[in-house]
């Protein structure tokens, strides 16, 4: 092996580990965005179940006002509101 062949394989080989050094920093780069997107991911939900639960009473409140106006809606008499706007 002459002289020129060496130095261009030594240059080849110092090229190669500075790509395997960039390689493994880009991975551990990688790893950690992953983690964090799933780390996020499970922050949004549990403050969305939590939240849910710390509302869960109020929200059961407004349904049932709900569930009571639409049952008034439904029993209330056509006749009743005719004889209460002529009297207007």
């Amino acid at each position: 092996m002459n002289p020129e062949e060496k130095a261009l394989l030594e240059e080849t080989l110092e090229l190669s580990r500075d790509n395997n050094k960039m390689l493994h920093k880009v991975r551990g780069v990688q790893k950690r965005e992953a983690l964090w997107s799933i780390l996020k991911i499970l922050l949004i939900v549990g403050i969305a179940f939590g939240a849910f639960y710390y509302l869960e009473p109020y929200l059961n409140k407004v349904m049932n006002v709900f569930t009571q106006i639409s049952g008034m809606k439904q029993n209330v008499d056509p006749s009743v509101l005719q004889n209460a706007l002529k009297k207007f």
